[in-house]
C-alpha cells in the first residue's frame, strides 16, 4: 500500500512541478518582453515610466478635448450655410443677371447681399440677418427664397456626422 501511496506522490508532485514550470516559463517570456529593446530596468521602474506617460497623454486627452470643444463653440458662429438665388427682376432685360445671396451662420444669422443689375448698372444691397429674420429691413420674396436655400443646406459642422 505504501508504493502506491508512492506512486501517486510522485505523480502528483511531478505534475506540480510541470504547472510551476510552465508558469515560471510564461512570467519569464513576459519579463522578457518587457525588458526588450536593451532596456535593464526594473519591472517597477517600467511600471512607473507607463504610468508616467499614461498620466501626460491623459493631460494632453484633455487639453484636446478642451480645444476641440472651444473651435465647435466657435464654429457656430462662423458661415455654415449659403443660399444663392440668380433672378430677373424686370422684364425688360434679358437673362438672370440679377442675384442674392445668403451667408448665415448655425443659428441663421448673418447677412444677405442683393445684387440688381438693369440697363444702366448695377445696384449692390446688404440686409443684416438675425435668426432668419431682416434686422433693420424686411426682406424681399427672393431674399427669404435664398434665405430658405442656405437652410435647407445641411451645416457643414454636422455634413460628416
Amino acid at each position: 500500500m505504501n508504493a502506491q501511496l508512492l506512486t501517486v506522490l510522485i505523480i502528483v508532485l511531478v505534475f506540480w512541478n510541470i504547472v510551476l514550470t510552465y508558469l515560471i516559463f510564461k512570467y519569464f517570456l513576459y519579463y522578457s518582453r518587457l525588458t526588450k529593446n536593451g532596456k535593464k530596468d526594473s519591472v517597477v521602474k517600467i511600471l512607473d515610466d507607463v504610468l508616467a506617460f499614461e498620466k501626460e497623454s491623459k493631460k494632453a486627452l484633455d487639453s484636446l478635448y478642451a480645444k476641440c470643444a472651444t473651435l465647435e463653440s466657435n464654429g457656430l458662429l462662423y458661415i455654415q450655410k449659403v443660399g444663392l438665388l440668380r433672378f430677373n427682376p424686370f422684364k425688360d432685360t434679358g437673362g438672370d443677371q440679377s442675384f442674392i445671396l445668403a451667408l448665415v451662420d448655425a443659428q441663421d444669422t448673418g447677412v444677405i447681399i442683393s445684387s440688381l443689375h438693369t440697363r444702366t448698372g448695377t445696384r449692390w444691397y446688404a440686409k443684416h440677418v438675425i435668426n432668419g429674420k431682416g434686422a433693420e429691413y424686411a426682406l424681399s420674396k427672393e431674399e427669404e427664397e435664398a434665405l430658405r436655400t442656405a437652410r435647407s443646406h445641411k451645416n457643414l459642422s454636422h455634413a460628416k456626422k
